[in-house]
């Protein structure tokens, strides 16, 4: 046996549950034997991303000891139009701050 982690975060929430699995088990093996899916019906396997230490890796990925796998829920916003929308907030601080 070999421990791992599992997490999944939310915005309110964040799960962490720590698991014992068998050597040679593969991600997609131990999210299901973690019953996370019958907690939160949004995770589609199919659908989502998942990583390991924040590198990429698909549910085929034999986990090793101590690996942390993480379940990464979609964007809700495009990182650049995030940015695009904070610029006129920091121009705005700027300004005020320099008078």
């Amino acid at each position: 046996m070999i421990n791992v982690e599992l997490i999944y975060a939310l915005a309110t929430e964040q799960n962490l549950l720590k698991l014992a699995v068998e050597e040679g088990s593969t991600i997609k093996s131990v999210i299901e034997q973690s019953n996370i899916l019958k907690c939160y019906s949004e995770i589609e396997l199919s659908d989502i991303k998942f990583g390991i230490f924040s590198r990429l890796h698909d549910l085929h990925y034999v986990v090793r000891e101590g690996d942390r796998i993480e379940i990464y829920r979609p964007l809700v916003i495009d990182p650049m139009e995030a940015r695009r929308l904070r610029a006129p907030i920091r121009r705005k601080k700027h300004s005020s701050v320099k008078s």
